[in-house]
């Protein structure tokens, strides 16, 4: 999602006491409760409301058209979250089609009827897991850019899976294994 900047005047408070650290982290907590909003978030408004409610003022607009107003802003946020999402769903899948197809085309990788490629790196000679048993397994899950988002070895722990319970490409990829093996694994989108 990208966020519109918000125009801040630095604020030289102090947060060297108690309750100055208590204010401040509430303060953070609402800014992180807000990011979402935002170039629909009206800072001055914001503090307007702030000041208002803590000195007891009544709403300078009715609740009814204050939640009206939060609905419609809140659906528009949420659509402009949806067109971003598609968007960057589209450019992925594109990325990974093109990810693919180059793979595909390297010595030793083979592609399955699902999509599923596959690299033997070292064949190794036990049994080979059916959909119903658990593996103890070391892996390491990255995106196609190279940035990691898991690993057991990063853990310094295999990981316990049910073959059956993991995603389809990574379940499918294990039952092609035998023990001992090690395979680099490349599962497209729609196997995730």
């Amino acid at each position: 999602m990208t966020l519109a900047p918000f125009t801040v005047v630095a604020c030289q408070a102090d947060v060297g006491t108690d309750d100055q650290m208590m204010s401040y982290s509430i303060g953070r907590e609402i800014g992180a409760s807000l990011s979402t909003t935002g170039e629909h978030l009206d800072m001055a408004a914001l503090i307007r409301g702030i000041e208002e409610s803590l000195a007891e003022i009544d709403p300078a607009v009715p609740e009814e058209e204050l939640n009206a107003a939060r609905q419609r802003v809140g659906e528009t946020i949420q659509e402009e979250q949806l067109a971003e999402t598609a968007v960057a769903g589209a450019r992925n899948s594109a990325e990974g089609e093109v990810y693919l197809t180059s793979n595909a085309t390297n010595e030793g990788v083979v592609t399955t009827d699902s999509g599923l490629q596959y690299e033997v790196l070292r064949a190794g000679d036990g049994p080979q897991p059916s959909a119903t048993d658990e593996v103890r397994i070391h892996y390491r899950g990255s995106l196609i850019d190279g940035t990691e988002f898991d690993s057991s070895y990063a853990r310094d722990e295999p990981a316990t899976f049910g073959v059956g319970g993991v995603i389809a490409g990574f379940a499918e990829g294990l039952q092609l294994m035998n023990v001992g093996s090690h395979y680099r694994l490349v599962i497209p989108s729609e196997l995730g």
